[in-house]
This record gives structure tokens, C-alpha cells and sequence, in this order.
């Protein structure tokens, strides 16, 4: 029996039965356990640890299996198991042959109504938990898992805009869950402006919210003197109200902490802070507890001592595009059948970027147009990010100076040098993409579009 039909038929159940797709692990798993590899060596062959598959996912893809197909299935019983399912769902089909995939899924529809498939929704950003389109990007994943149990762990996930850093980050945070962390998310772009006149109004902001997260009331009046000065007070609000009460791992995610970027002194001694809570972890049995996740577009800008910057300590996570696997993959989730040269052109003009491949396969499968179609108004006002490139020429074009600099780019035919700030902003946009020293246009998309509308 083939098995890309037995892989297309799991595929199929476990949506009909959860809503959910297949992840790219599962996938991973349930080919090389079918080649007869063992764990280690499935994970030797994609960059994975061999722990991450005997005690994490290869335990719930055996789970996920079970619930899908009403009996326990296990690495050891799973083919016959699977083929013995694949077969059943003919017994009515009065075939000489063996039954064809497409027959598979238009049986399943009919007979296993559990849970009713959703339909893809319009992309806009952060993908739920839930969502069959979340599309990993190994070894990324494992990686931040693994990481994240750490006693005084810090993850740094970078990427710019729009590439999953937020999805990616509440991922880690749902994890962590499992283990009963406590769990704090918080999102800078909340704060107001009014937070950021001082270190003191802000730190006093970050510790009340903290609180609120985890159902306490803050008592910032219990920990604060100005004697000592906010950070101190800050440092002992965490270790004493959050770590030595609740006498449990916390994970704090913090969200978009790029926005300090824009508040020099206040950045300067909260990125310092965090610095110091993961290095107090190393002698300090209480920060053990306390894990850190921060999210940014860009590199830091401001000037940080080497020795108090949270941006040369833990893991460091830089969020890929999408290769053309991942793309393909993607496709099929919108039931949409596109070739390697379909999946090429469209790479061509919006390149692995995850939002822009997201909105391409969503308009494809609403069959409001055809790809060609799509290509070609893809950098114009009619075309389908007509929303997306205006609003980025409405910023860039308050902005002078970043305009200039943007068309040297567009116009140039080999990459240019900027001014560091300048390269940052434009990088965090994700308009272009760095290349040593220089950047050049991150794709064809933003060269066409900005060059007929960028005076």
C-alpha cells in the first residue's frame, strides 16, 4: 500500500475528528517510523534531539492516533492498525480495485461527522493555538521547548514583522502550561504613553500587570522605596511577591520589546534588568524559577554595555521564511493543488515571507482570482496587498528621511549602506533584507510597488 495515500488518509481523519491538521513533526514521525526508523534516528536525520521525540511528541502523536481512530495505536502496531482503517472505509464500495485517495476523504466526510471542518479564515496576524495552519519551522520549535525548561532560561525570538514571533512566543507559553509554570504575557505595545515618562512608571506599570496576570492583587507599596530605587524594588517585588510565594516556575513573555527601543534611558536600565534576573538564576536558587521570552523586530540600537545586554545571553531565535516545502505543505491545508513551478513564481514575488504566502493561498482558495492574476496586480493598488502596502507607504512617507533611503534601496542594483537606525527601521518593517553591512529589497512585491509610488 502506498504510503503517501496512508499519510493523506491520517491526514484527513485527524482533521475530520479534531479540526486540526497534522503537524510537521507528526509527519516526521509517522514517515520514518513507517521506514522503520527508530527515534534517534528520525531525529538525527531533521535536526532534532532524540529526547525531544521519546518523551514529547512521539508520545502524543500515539495519543493523537488513539483518539483519532478509537483504539490504541503505538509505534509498534500503527501500519496494520492504519491499513486495516483505510480498508474499512470501503467495505460499502463496490470496487475490484483498491480504493483511490480522493474515495478515502469523500468516505470519511460521510461517515465520521464528529467535529465539522473549519473553514480558513481570512489572515490577519497571530495564529490561535488551534489553528491547522500554524506551519513549524523545525528545529525552531524543539528548540525553544527544550530550551524553556531550563532552570533560568532566556529565549530571544527575532524576526520582523508579521513572521510568527507572537505565535510562536504563545506557543511557548501554552507548553510551559503542561508543566504547571505560571505564565505571564505581557505586550508593550498595551502600555500607553504615559507609562514611559519614567523607569519608576513603567517598572511600577510591568510588576501591577505581572500581578494581574496571575489573578493577585499588586501591592507595589509593600516592596517600593525610593531609597533604594526602582530597579531594586522592581527585582524584589518579582523574587518576593511572584517567586517566593507561589513557590512555582514563572515563564514571563515578553512581547514587542522593540517599543522601549523608542525611550533610550528607560530601555538602557530595563534591558540591564532582565539581564540581571537571568544572570541571578546561576546563584540564586529562587530565579531559578523564572524563565524569560522576549520578542523583537530588530537589533538594539541604543548603546548597552556588552555586560548588561539581554541580547548576547540565552537562545537566540531568528524566525525563517518559508521554505518551498512549507509552502507546499501550506497548500494542501488550503486544499489547493499548485505546482513547484506555481509555488516558484509566487516565492519570486513575495518570497517565503509567512503573512504574504498566507494571504496568496487564502485568496487562491476563495477562488477570487487566479494566481496569475494574483501575480501580476500583486504590487498595484488593485492588487490583494493593496491594504498592507498602503498602510507601510503611508509610514514611510511621514517619514523623509526613511523615504529616501528606501528608494536608494529600490533603485540601487546591488545592495546599499545605511545609517544604522535607518537600516533597523526598515529591517523591522520587513522591507528589506540585511545582507552583511548592506540591505537590498526583501522582495519583488515591496521593489515594485515602492518604486512607482515613492516620489
Amino acid at each position: 500500500m502506498d504510503f503517501e495515500d496512508i499519510l493523506r488518509f491520517v491526514d484527513e481523519s485527524v482533521y475530520a475528528k479534531t479540526g486540526k491538521r497534522l503537524k510537521d513533526v507528526d509527519i516526521l514521525i509517522i514517515r520514518g517510523s513507517w521506514q522503520g526508523q527508530n527515534y534517534q534516528e528520525i531525529a538525527e536525520a531533521h535536526g532534532y534531539t532524540d529526547k525531544y521525540f521519546k518523551q514529547d511528541v512521539g508520545p502524543r502523536f500515539w495519543r493523537l492516533l488513539s483518539e483519532t481512530f478509537g483504539e490504541r495505536v503505538s509505534k509498534t502496531n500503527f501500519r496494520a492498525t492504519l491499513e486495516r482503517h483505510y480498508q474499512s472505509c470501503f467495505s460499502n464500495l463496490k470496487e475490484a480495485t483498491e480504493p483511490s485517495f480522493r474515495q478515502v476523504v469523500e468516505l470519511r466526510k460521510q461517515t465520521d461527522l464528529s467535529v465539522s471542518p473549519k473553514s480558513p479564515e481570512f489572515p490577519e496576524g497571530i495564529l490561535a493555538l488551534d489553528s491547522p495552519f500554524y506551519i513549524e519551522r523545525p528545529p525552531t520549535e524543539s528548540e525553544c521547548y527544550q530550551e524553556i525548561l531550563r532552570t533560568g532560561s532566556l529565549i530571544r525570538i527575532k524576526g520582523t514583522k508579521r513572521m510568527g514571533k507572537t505565535s510562536l512566543l504563545n506557543r511557548i507559553l501554552a507548553y510551559t502550561q503542561q508543566y504547571e509554570y505560571q505564565v505571564i504575557r505581557i505586550n508593550l505595545r498595551q502600555a500607553e504613553k504615559s507609562v514611559f515618562i519614567s523607569l519608576d512608571k513603567f517598572l511600577r506599570w510591568f510588576c501591577a500587570n505581572a500581578s494581574r496576570q496571575l489573578n493577585q492583587k499588586p501591592s507595589l507599596e509593600n516592596y517600593w522605596d525610593e531609597e533604594v530605587g526602582s530597579k531594586v524594588s522592581c527585582t524584589s517585588y518579582i523574587q518576593m511577591h511572584l517567586l517566593e510565594q507561589a513557590n512555582r516556575n514563572l515563564v514571563i513573555g515578553l512581547d514587542e520589546i522593540d517599543v522601549v527601543f523608542n525611550y533610550p534611558d528607560i530601555a538602557e536600565d530595563f534591558l540591564s534588568l532582565l539581564r540581571e534576573w537571568h544572570e541571578e538564576a546561576k546563584i540564586n536558587e529562587i530565579w531559578e524559577r523564572l524563565r524569560l521570552i522576549v520578542t523583537h523586530s530588530t537589533e538594539v540600537y541604543i548603546p548597552l554595555n556588552i555586560h548588561q545586554s539581554p541580547f548576547n545571553v540565552g537562545l537566540p531565535i531568528k524566525l525563517s521564511e518559508f521554505n518551498q516545502q512549507q509552502i507546499q505543505h501550506l497548500a494542501s491545508l488550503y486544499r489547493l493543488s499548485l505546482s513547484d513551478e506555481d509555488i516558484n513564481q509566487l516565492i519570486a514575488m513575495v518570497g517565503g515571507h509567512p503573512y504574504l504566502i498566507q494571504q496568496a493561498l487564502y485568496y487562491l482558495w476563495r477562488e477570487k482570482i487566479s494566481l496569475e492574476q494574483l501575480l501580476q496586480t500583486s504590487p498595484t493598488e488593485g492588487g490583494i496587498y493593496s491594504d498592507h502596502l498602503r498602510s507601510y507607504l503611508g509610514y514611510i512617507q511621514k517619514r523623509p528621511e526613511l523615504a529616501q533611503s528606501f528608494k536608494q534601496v529600490i533603485t540601487a542594483s546591488s545592495p546599499v549602506q545605511l545609517e544604522p537606525v535607518l537600516m533597523y527601521q526598515l529591517d523591522s518593517m520587513g522591507l528589506v533584507q540585511l545582507d552583511g553591512n548592506q540591505v537590498k529589497p526583501s522582495c519583488e512585491l515591496y521593489r515594485q510597488y515602492f518604486t512607482a509610488t515613492l516620489p
